[in-house]
């Protein structure tokens, strides 16, 4: 079973950056494609960015440009660099696992102040 954590997460100003992590553990070799999502107060949970076994990566609109998924296998970890966050960026961010199951970690908040 592979577990997920993520990190890197806070408070940053419109403009800013930050980078998330996630690192998987357990079976991460079962792993084909990991992903990111996001969760705003009073929204349903949506689809940040995605990435498969091979590299090939989708973004939602809201975040092309801005955002860039990767993965470092030799490490089983996943990044999201974000970049010129502005404050609709604001929520719980996800990552997920797709493999025998589908995994999620627990979150990490970002929070982006006007």
């Amino acid at each position: 079973q592979v577990q997920l954590v993520e990190s890197g997460g806070g408070l940053v100003q419109a403009g800013g950056s930050l980078r998330l992590s996630c690192a998987a553990s357990g079976s991460p070799f079962s792993i084909s494609s990991m992903g990111w999502y996001r969760q705003a107060p009073g929204k349903q949970r949506e689809l940040v960015a995605f990435i498969s076994r091979v590299g090939s990566t989708n973004y939602a609109d809201s975040v092309k440009g801005r955002f860039t998924i990767s993965r470092d296998d030799a490490k089983n970890t996943l990044y999201l660099q974000m970049n010129s966050l502005k404050p609709e960026d604001t929520a719980v961010y996800y990552c997920t696992a797709v493999g025998i199951n589908v995994v999620w970690g627990q979150g990490t908040q970002v929070t982006v102040s006007s």
